[in-house]
């Protein structure tokens, strides 16, 4: 077992108070956006091999088969899972993911164009896909995939009616006809399209009309949350865009699935994010970094749906287990609230732990390691089975443990 020094990213939308008020430690001052627990070789962890400060990434590549498991690094030939605390005190970019056919081919094409890896103008700065799962620490607000065609075009003609430009106003009620068109081939590809290639006339006109709506009271929560994004990100597609997905506020302990091609943002909230390790990004709106309209366009699955929640299974002693469909990741949440107990950590191969509230020991064979709240870990698959115990018996203490599902993994 190896506990890991993590890297902290300061993005502006992060919030300045929420991770550190978490962890029970001062806040730094900057905006604490996203602490980043893994092995991406752009923020790898970190972690110290006989007295040297070793990068997670480069320890891995050293032993696959006993760090990784024989299953493991044979499938996906690094660690798979990416864990990240996120705290959004200002919306992120309203964004999609690629498969991972099309991140292969994305980053092997900048690769041979020459586009440098750190380039504001890369869309693909890895070859793996990123499905993601956000889990609730707090009241969590987001925007997650398309809602119901009738939904949208209801909030289009709203806004439509709104809006005192006549172009402007005529174009989403065009729009919104698209959406009500059963016969239409590809109505939501053809709405999306309109709205975000929009002039800038347009979108200044629907900025006013969703103040108007959002100043009159009784509006939709949709509307509203739009109105709020045109005041942060003025004459930017994603505000109206927002019309189109579903709004969802996620209660403590609740998650959502985020699979490729689901356009999303993440709103406000605090959470636990985990996701296939990489960190490809296609950008729509809400963001001032580039936008490549025409691979983004290639990377949206256009298919409403509901929205769509992780089914959390509970053990008798507390215990959640959050399975989303996908090869690379599960989290096991546990919870020790005041009897000292001890619990197996659900280790198929390799794991991350994160202790959240309270100190937690992990047990492997003779060997132990304590994590304080904000403290991480690496746990070999060699070193299953390892069990979490808290340090004391006085506090509800909280941790996670992220590895692969077991059909994926070594047996023990």
């Amino acid at each position: 077992m190896y506990k890991l020094h993590n890297e902290l990213r300061h993005y502006a939308w992060g919030s300045r108070t929420a991770m550190a008020e978490l962890f029970g430690r001062t806040a730094s001052g900057e905006p604490e956006a996203e602490l980043w627990i893994g092995a991406h070789p752009d923020s790898p962890s970190h972690l110290e091999v006989d007295g040297e400060r070793t990068a997670l990434d480069d320890l891995l590549a050293s032993d696959p088969d006993s760090l990784l498991g024989t299953s493991v690094a044979t499938a996906h030939g690094r660690l798979p899972f990416l864990l990240k605390v996120l705290a959004a005190g200002a919306p992120l970019s309203l964004q999609v993911h690629p498969t991972l056919a099309q991140a292969r081919r994305g980053f092997a094409a900048e690769n041979a164009a020459g586009v440098p890896r750190d380039a504001t103008y890369r869309n693909y700065r890895d070859d793996n896909h990123k499905p993601e799962m956000l889990y609730a620490l707090t009241e969590f607000t987001a925007l997650c995939g398309f809602r119901q065609l009738s939904e949208s075009a209801q909030l289009l003609r709203t806004l439509a009616v709104a809006v005192q430009d006549p172009l402007a106003s005529a174009e989403l009620e065009r729009l919104a006809r698209i959406l009500d068109d059963d016969g239409h081939e590809d109505p939501l590809g053809t709405v999306f399209a309109g709205l975000l290639n929009m002039d800038d006339a347009g979108r200044e006109a629907h900025d006013t009309a969703l103040k108007s709506l959002a100043n009159d009271g009784g509006t939709d929560p949709a509307l509203l949350a739009a109105a709020a994004l045109a005041e942060d990100y003025p004459k930017d597609p994603g505000p109206v865009l927002s019309l189109l997905l579903n709004l969802v506020t996620l209660k403590e302990g609740e998650a959502i699935w985020l699979p490729a091609g689901n356009v999303h943002a993440y709103l406000e909230g605090l959470g636990i994010e985990v996701m296939s390790s990489s960190d490809n990004v296609l950008r729509g709106g809400l963001t001032e970094k580039h936008v490549d309209v025409d691979e983004l366009m290639k990377t949206v699955d256009f298919t409403p749906l509901d929205v769509p929640r992780v089914h959390i299974n509970r053990t008798p002693d507390g215990e959640e287990l959050l399975q989303p469909p996908c090869s690379e990741f599960q989290l096991q949440r546990i919870t020790f609230d005041g009897d000292a107990n001890r619990v197996p950590l659900s280790q198929n191969g390799p794991c991350l732990v994160l202790a959240v509230h309270g100190e937690v020991t992990l047990t492997s064979g003779m060997d132990e390691l304590t994590l304080a709240p904000g403290e991480s870990a690496f746990v070999p698959a060699s070193e299953a089975p390892t069990t979490l115990t808290p340090r004391t018996n006085t506090e509800t203490v909280l941790a996670f443990g992220v590895t692969v599902p077991s059909q994926e993994a070594d047996r023990p």
